[in-house]
């Protein structure tokens, strides 16, 4: 299994998306690249931990690639977008790649190359190791099929377009 944390706003939209992606076997919510031990939701929100809503996602790399799950990733962001995905704004809703070794570094910067080539501004989304994580809340954990009518800013479309 690999592993990757992606931040794209909130993050019940984020993993819910992921977790219908074929070879994804886990999702998991909670914050990362912060300043503080152990944060919960209330202190992430006061904007003052440095803290990602981020989505730490475990995959089989024989079922599905690294760079299939990036552009997935970036169908469902606004990557010129700071500090705000949909309605939500501040720190914690930035976006972010944080990967945990080198190969998907590497991966991660030419699907980064690629997609800068279709804007003219710099992309707004973090490229950078993880440095911690700490999982979320229990009730935040797959929020969405818990309450299915729950807010989320993604729209989930783009899995039709996942290579077969």
């Amino acid at each position: 299994m690999s592993e990757i944390y992606l931040a794209g706003g909130c993050f019940w939209g984020v993993e819910e998306y992921f977790s219908r992606i074929p070879g994804v076997t886990a999702t998991e919510v909670g914050y990362a690249n912060g300043h503080t031990d152990n944060p919960t939701y209330q202190q992430v929100c006061t904007d003052t931990t440095g803290f990602a809503e981020t989505v730490h996602v475990t995959y089989d790399p024989s079922l599905v690639s690294l760079e299939t799950m990036l552009d997935q990733y970036f169908m469902i962001i606004d990557p010129l977008s700071h500090n705000q995905q949909g309605n939500d704004r501040g720190t914690q809703y930035r976006t972010g790649v944080y990967y945990v070794d080198e190969d998907a570094h590497g991966v991660a910067a030419r699907v980064f190359a690629r997609q800068q080539e279709h804007y003219r501004e710099p992309l707004a989304v973090e490229l950078e190791p993880l440095a911690s994580f700490y999982p979320a809340e229990e009730y935040h954990q797959d929020y969405l099929k818990k309450n299915p009518g729950g807010y989320c800013h993604i729209t989930f479309e783009s899995l039709d377009r996942l290579p077969k």
